[in-house]
């Protein structure tokens, strides 16, 4: 008999799968576990490495038509615990919620796509396609994970048809996401003596005038047409850095923004926007400037009418839940694998975002429950 998705939930809160990037050991001790499960329940294992230590694993269910696949993928890793009001790796259930580390991003997804699995496995159920249960690394710091799985699928060959990412949805089918382009904006000035600032051109003056500016063009956004499930474009500057000594006119300030994309804007373009606006907003000050890009997200947009949305719908239609497709603010590697790899994409699992990373971090049973049955149900339907 298969195992439930509570206790696959439990076995996968206990194990530390924190990313390197916030001081875990990574995913390796939890790859182990999902290809034992793999293995102990007949699945063909694919491995794909990563980085030293760090591989993607990939469990297939063989379908009717091997020429096809649908993919259900799950990230392993984790973000760090610092500041964690419960225990990281030790389960425990309260009200319904099963609490750790993870148990909402996205462990509670992924021990719903495994149970799911392992049940068809179980009863011997051959799906219309190949099934492949990809558990991923990375996804919470450089997303080098599913970019290596839009690389094995392009050498796997034949057709991906659909795919599923399981991120914390409140069991909502989203179709739509927003992308991300975050950027450095770098000032330069000239420093000098502070007993004689008209020597100098202070980059922090300069930052704070471009502040004006760019909270400004901010707010303009909240104005433009917006898109029917995600609403306007935003954006924000998060972080300011500037300055060496309190006696030192500063010679350098930077900047960096968090600008949140609508399918279709261009990253170039809405970067050129900003330089437009940073020009003219230092043209008088004698300050320059130079803009890095230091992450660039893609947007997700499915159309309602593709056979991984119709198909969400009827299932949830089935189990109760509500139909209508949705967008989100944040993004996942379900856009990488609908811009990269051209597959199909929703995103959909237990839990909500708003426990993402949480200090106290939980996901719902009953959710972990009916995610199960909803990607079963997916795979049996899916033609």
């Amino acid at each position: 008999m298969a195992p439930s998705a509570t206790d696959l939930l439990s076995e996968l809160i206990a194990i530390n799968s924190v990313n390197p990037a916030y001081g875990g050991p990574g995913e390796a001790d939890l790859a182990r576990f999902m290809r034992g499960q793999f293995t102990k329940a007949g699945l063909d294992v694919l491995i794909q490495p990563v980085e030293p230590g760090r591989d993607n694993v990939i469990g297939v269910l063989p379908g009717r038509d091997r020429s096809r696949r649908v993919v259900l993928e799950a990230h392993m890793d984790t973000v760090g615990v610092e500041g964690m009001t419960i225990a990281a790796f030790d389960p425990v259930l309260e009200d319904g919620q099963l609490m750790g580390r993870g148990s909402c991003d996205t462990k509670g997804g992924l021990a719903a796509m495994l149970a799911a699995v392992l049940d068809l496995a179980d009863t011997g159920e051959s799906p219309a396609c190949d099934v492949w249960l990809a558990a991923v690394v990375d996804e919470e710091h450089a997303y080098r994970g599913v970019l290596a799985l839009v690389d094995g699928l392009a050498t796997a060959g034949g057709t991906t048809a659909a795919a599923i990412v399981a991120e914390p949805t409140r069991l909502g089918t989203v179709s739509a996401t927003k992308g991300v382009l975050r950027f450095r904006i770098r000032l330069c000035g000239k420093a000098a003596h502070s007993s004689k600032p008209w020597l100098g051109s202070s980059a922090i003056s300069a930052a704070a005038e471009v502040v004006l500016a760019l909270d400004s063009l901010h707010n303009n956004l909240l104005t433009k047409p917006q898109h029917p499930l995600l609403g306007p474009a935003t954006g924000s500057i998060g972080i300011i850095r500037g300055g060496v000594q309190v006696n030192i006119v500063a010679e350098a300030c930077e900047l960096d923004v968090d600008r949140r994309l609508l399918p279709g804007e261009l990253p170039d373009v809405v970067l050129d926007d900003y330089r437009r606006v940073v020009e003219a907003t230092l043209a008088r000050t004698g300050v320059g400037y130079s803009i890095d890009t230091l992450l660039l997200d893609e947007t997700l947009e499915t159309p309602h009418d593709a056979e991984v949305v119709s198909v969400a719908r009827r299932v949830s239609q089935q189990l109760g839940l509500s139909p209508e497709p949705l967008g989100v603010p944040y993004g996942s590697d379900a856009s990488k694998l609908s811009r990269r790899a051209g597959v199909p994409s929703i995103v959909f699992g237990p839990g909500s975002i708003d426990m993402a990373h949480a200090a106290a971090e939980s996901v719902p049973l009953a959710e972990v429950n009916t995610a199960t049955a909803f990607y079963r149900e997916f795979v049996r339907q899916f033609s």
